[in-house]
């Protein structure tokens, strides 16, 4: 009578749990990089949002308007003068300050993943854009 071993023994188990452990090690990392990245085009398209209206706003009033404003979820229409509306679901906080009548700066403040660092982006009346805290760093 002939035995039959079928199945996998312990050493192979255990090697296989070690290649998923070493890949999940690997791949963690990069997908919690990359969400926050995604999260990030929220801030670059509402500021440039910011910047077309305000050039709108300055041709017609010539003078850029909202000084010391901030918009947010918790206050989606505080930039209705310029004809733009925070969604609901938004992460940042946008606060406009205007050192004169012809400049101003918009800063877009978020915690995207709950660690101290605050990430941080700005656009100014020349159409700068720049990340000048980046939360996405590992």
């Amino acid at each position: 009578m002939r035995r039959s071993n079928k199945g996998f023994t312990l050493i192979e188990l255990m090697i296989v749990v070690v290649i998923i452990g070493v890949l999940a090690a690997l791949a963690i990392p990069r997908f919690m990089q990359a969400a926050t990245k995604s999260k990030q085009s929220e801030a670059r398209d509402i500021l440039k949002q910011i910047y077309t209206m305000q050039q709108a706003y300055f041709i017609e009033h010539e003078t850029y308007a909202l000084n010391g404003v901030t918009a947010s979820a918790a206050a989606p229409l505080a930039y209705s003068i310029i004809a733009i509306e925070i969604m609901p679901s938004a992460r940042y906080s946008y606060t406009i300050t205007m050192p004169s009548t012809v400049q101003f700066t918009c800063i877009a403040t978020a915690n995207l993943d709950d660690d101290a660092t605050i990430d941080t982006w700005t656009i100014s009346h020349t159409g700068t854009l720049v990340n000048t805290i980046n939360d996405s760093v590992l």
